[in-house]
């Protein structure tokens, strides 16, 4: 069995006496999507640690897999690490579980593994389905080289830095939203970073797994048109390809606003504008003035 130890200098005194944590992908979707060797050290260890013991409990079924079974999750996850800990120190073997896909990626089973690294115990990565992965693979967009951002700040000021950082990144940007705030983060996107080529990779390996690809503002519009939008979805953005500006329309719009809703001299609004998407004035206050012009034709036609 392959060791992880720390590599800080910390020995325990007898590390075969200690459990190891596995940490266990499971599918994300469809059942079918699970390895081997997976099933074989569910089947194996003392302990399951799950974060959605429902869920587990259906592929545990499924494979016929009889171990305890304990919720582990975002709520319970300082309570019950010193106790898994023990359980490890002891001998016991854990297996750690997410609801779907691979354990610790944007879910509280680093707080897990994290504790175990520290307390010298062997962890284990048992690998298999990803969201990020499995959407990334079928995207289209460029993947030898992305990042992964997960699920952004629910606070508004927070994720638009956040956005306002990963703007001059040249690198496919994978995101996960739920459904009912994916339009408005799209939309955020488009602000700020420009109309770039996008997929929503929506319920990947199920019944209704779905990849809508072509611009931000084409996929919203198609989303937008529905009575409803379900199930899990991974947003993936093409990376900076240049300037790293707004495209004009999203500048226009903005412009409109901030006018309509303050009625604000134009160069307070440039100024705004110019500092909250990190543009130079000068390209904003070339398309005001743009902006200015078309206005004033169309008032003198109409009259």
């Amino acid at each position: 069995m392959p060791l992880s130890l720390p590599t800080d200098g910390v020995n325990p005194t007898n590390p075969a006496a200690r459990g190891t944590l596995f940490v266990v992908a499971t599918p994300i979707g469809h059942m079918e999507d699970i390895t081997l060797r997976a099933i074989r050290i569910l089947k194996e260890v003392e302990l399951i640690a799950a974060e959605d013991t429902r869920q587990t409990r259906k592929l545990m079924t499924r494979y016929e897999v009889s171990k305890p079974l304990l919720s582990y999750h975002d709520h319970n996850k300082e309570k019950r690490t010193p106790a898994l800990i023990e359980k490890l120190k002891a001998g016991n073997s854990i297996a750690l579980v997410t609801d779907a896909g691979t354990p610790s990626v944007s879910d509280p089973g680093h707080y897990l593994v994290r504790a175990a690294i520290r307390a010298a115990i062997p962890v284990v990565p048992i690998p298999g389905a990803s969201a990020l992965i499995a959407a990334l693979s079928v995207s289209g967009l460029p993947t030898d080289s992305f990042v992964f951002v997960g699920f952004v700040p629910r606070k508004s000021s927070k994720r638009r830095d956040l956005l306002k950082r990963l703007k001059e990144e040249p690198h496919t940007l994978i995101f996960y939203e739920s459904p009912k705030r994916l339009l408005g983060l799209m939309q955020e996107v488009i602000n700020l970073m420009g109309d770039r080529k996008a997929v929503v990779a929506r319920e990947l390996t199920k019944i209704h797994e779905e990849n809508l690809r072509g611009s931000l503002s084409k996929i919203l519009k198609v989303l937008a048109a529905r009575s409803a939008l379900k199930g899990e979805c991974t947003l993936l953005v093409g990376g900076c390809e240049g300037a790293g500006e707004l495209d004009r329309n999203s500048l226009v719009r903005e412009l409109k606003r901030l006018r309509l809703e303050t009625g604000r001299p134009l160069s307070d609004v440039v100024k705004e504008v110019a500092k909250e998407y990190g543009l130079s004035r000068k390209v904003v206050y070339e398309e005001a003035l743009k902006l200015k012009k078309e206005a004033s034709n169309a008032s003198n036609k109409s009259k």
